[in-house]
């Protein structure tokens, strides 16, 4: 069983992803909102030059993908089935991002306070509360089946019902059915449906199966996802209260007698996260200092090391991180660093190599390796 012991069994050692500091030097945290000191390049070990050319480089390859988001995601399956936008949607801004060295500002550009939708680096936000739902005790152990769980029928057929929580959180679950609206096949690339494979077996991006893992966890903390998102990361972490976090127009749900929104792990049909750069920066600062703000512990160093375990059919990914093992996803970053990204691209890049944290919005996907490695040739 994947209990908490799971992280001593571990045959991969990770390496630890908080920084050494000296024993008199704590590490710097942003105040509330935009109270958020700002460093030169030259204060923190980095080239000005190089560091706006990495910059400049950004906005220069901006995604080609229209601005009018219902219009792109309509594009992107307009050649599927079930394609029904069934979730808000929002005009997108345009480049942004943000750099932090050693928690401090570099460099910022564009406007970073806009939020927008932010597709599946939403996973990565849902990852976290089910890490915080384990750390609770609400739930046992990752291996665990879901049926033990949720006793709407959305885990009793024979097929779903050796589903666990660790195949569900790692995209290996294979779940079988229907979410709102959406079948577990949707979408359809190309005319060709998916072959099912039994729980735990095959690795598959797909959104059906995230949302279902939102499902779950709607069950086991009985609240709404984005009340205890707000209240046990967002506060604590001082973000803006900009954020929203949305479901679908039909995933609405009741439980103990109160009607309540399933959120959505992506915008594939809408819905998910929409969020400004700066909180991003803020979630993705939270977990370079091993889930630790200020003096509170509100993700613990246990389920970060889970979280950034590769799964072994892909090892790429973990729970709903994108890792970096043998330097396959991004051949110029540390093999340590780990993101939350979405399409457009939205990518929070965490690197506790180098103490950096890197947010960047609408850049071509076909040149985030390149930005990464100008970021990092910055580094003196």
């Amino acid at each position: 069983m994947l209990a908490r012991s799971f992280a001593s069994q571990l045959l991969i050692i990770l390496v630890a992803v908080v920084p050494a500091f000296a024993a008199d030097e704590q590490p710097y945290y942003p105040g509330k909102w935009d109270d958020w000191e700002t460093r030169t390049p030259e204060e923190v070990g980095m080239d000005p030059a190089l560091l706006a050319k990495a910059v400049e480089f950004s906005i220069e390859h901006e995604s080609s993908r229209p601005r009018d988001l219902d219009l792109a995601i309509r594009m992107g399956i307009s050649s599927q089935t079930y394609d029904e936008l069934i979730g808000p949607t929002k005009h997108r801004g345009g480049m942004n991002g943000l750099i932090l060295r050693n928690g401090y500002i570099v460099a910022e550009w564009g406007d970073t306070n806009r939020v927008d939708m932010t597709f599946s680096a939403t996973k990565s936000y849902l990852s976290t509360v089910a890490g915080m739902a384990w750390d609770a005790g609400l739930i046992r152990d990752v291996e665990d089946k879901l049926a033990m769980y949720v006793h709407d029928g959305t885990f009793s057929s024979q097929h779903n019902s050796s589903i666990t929580w660790h195949s569900l959180l790692n995209q290996t679950s294979e779940w079988e059915g229907t979410l709102w609206g959406k079948p577990d096949w949707a979408p359809v690339w190309n005319g060709e449906m998916r072959k099912l494979h039994a729980p735990g077996t095959h690795w598959q991006y797909n959104d059906v199966r995230v949302n279902c893992l939102a499902l779950a966890l709607l069950h086991v903390w009985r609240r709404p996802l984005p009340q205890v998102l707000k209240e046990r990361v967002m506060d604590p972490i001082d973000a803006s209260p900009t954020w929203r976090w949305y479901g679908y127009q039909n995933s609405w749900v009741n439980v103990d007698g109160v009607r309540m929104q399933s959120v959505s792990g992506g915008g594939h049909w809408g819905g998910g996260l929409q969020i400004s750069t700066r909180d991003h920066a803020r979630f993705g600062y939270l977990f370079l200092r091993g889930g630790r703000w200020k003096d509170e512990q509100l993700v613990s160093k246990e389920w970060i090391e889970l979280m950034r375990t590769p799964t072994p059919i892909k090892p790429v990914y973990g729970y709903m991180w994108w890792l970096n093992t043998n330097r396959k996803q991004f051949a110029s970053a540390p093999e340590t660093s780990f993101f939350a990204l979405g399409a457009g691209t939205n990518m929070v890049w965490v690197d506790p190599d180098h103490d950096v944290v890197a947010v960047v919005r609408w850049i071509d996907p076909r040149h985030e390796d390149e930005f990464i490695k100008l970021v990092l040739a910055a580094i003196q």
